[in-house]
């Protein structure tokens, strides 16, 4: 097994909570995420502070999908443009 096929398990924080990921990315790349994922949720329970821990993670994951559809979208646009200059 090559050293980018190896399953890693990494400890991780998030929101107050210990959390195993397991991946193929790297250590470092897996707490990345988590850390965007932990500084998200703290930004929202922290704009709204009556907010149940569940709606603020539904919160997140929104945002999130609304960021990944838009990059999505510009990546599609990217894409039309340099095929139309070729």
């Amino acid at each position: 097994m090559s050293v980018e096929q190896e399953v890693r398990s990494v400890r991780v924080q998030i929101y107050g909570e210990e959390h195993v990921l397991r991946g193929q990315a790297s250590e470092e790349y897996m707490r990345n995420l988590a850390s965007i994922v932990d500084s998200r949720l703290e930004e929202v329970q922290k704009n709204n502070p009556l907010l149940p821990r569940h709606r603020v993670a539904i919160l997140v994951a929104i945002n999130l999908a609304n960021e990944l559809e838009k990059l999505s979208a510009e990546h599609a646009d990217l894409l039309t443009l340099l095929e139309e200059a070729n």
